[in-house]
């Protein structure tokens, strides 16, 4: 089984690059799946603007940006999505690129780690109704992470001890609910 673990910031000086590579370790040390960081900074995903809807497509996008998006998806069969919260909701580009795709989403299950000045609970809960859309299984455990006490003051993580149970606890409903590829 293989869990991506999508980092949806894209902004310059982000904090989701430290909390991906958190979740990464992590998962990495547990031996029950594969986890790959798949940062979606890396992949310079265009608004969407084609005429074909993504669920129609048949993952035959015009875009080579969006193609290497959809490849690096497909291969996963569930997501720990790490979102920041911007202005009370879920960030712009992020929610670009999922819609940007179709079936490489659908009936495939999601976890939540977040961030932000109330720790992303907001960005999670408009997740959750985005994800519907694709069937998707989305883990009712969640990690929030404060901006004001799981960061120090030059921006660097650092989570208090109770997220690593947290995320462990995550991880394992997530990949109870995963189903791997046939």
């Amino acid at each position: 089984m293989r869990i991506g673990i999508v980092v949806g910031s894209i902004r310059d000086g982000r904090r989701g690059g430290q909390v991906g590579r958190w979740v990464l370790a992590a998962g990495q040390e547990r031996g029950d799946a594969e986890y790959v960081l798949v940062d979606l900074r890396t992949f310079d995903v265009p608004l969407l603007t084609e005429h074909t809807l993504p669920a129609a497509a048949g993952k035959q996008y015009a875009s080579a940006a969006v193609t290497a998006w959809s490849e690096a998806i497909d291969a996963c069969d569930a997501y720990v999505f790490v979102t920041p919260e911007y202005n009370h909701g879920l960030p712009g580009a992020f929610k670009n690129a999922v819609d940007s795709l179709g079936p490489e989403w659908n009936g495939k299950a999601v976890a939540f780690v977040s961030y932000g000045s109330t720790s992303g609970i907001r960005a999670v809960e408009q997740w959750r109704q985005v994800i519907a859309n694709f069937w998707m299984h989305d883990i009712r455990a969640q990690v929030p992470l404060s901006n004001f006490t799981e960061f120090d003051a030059g921006g660097d993580f650092a989570p208090d001890a109770r997220r690593l149970i947290d995320l462990g606890l995550m991880l394992d409903e997530l990949v109870a609910h995963a189903s791997p590829r046939q």
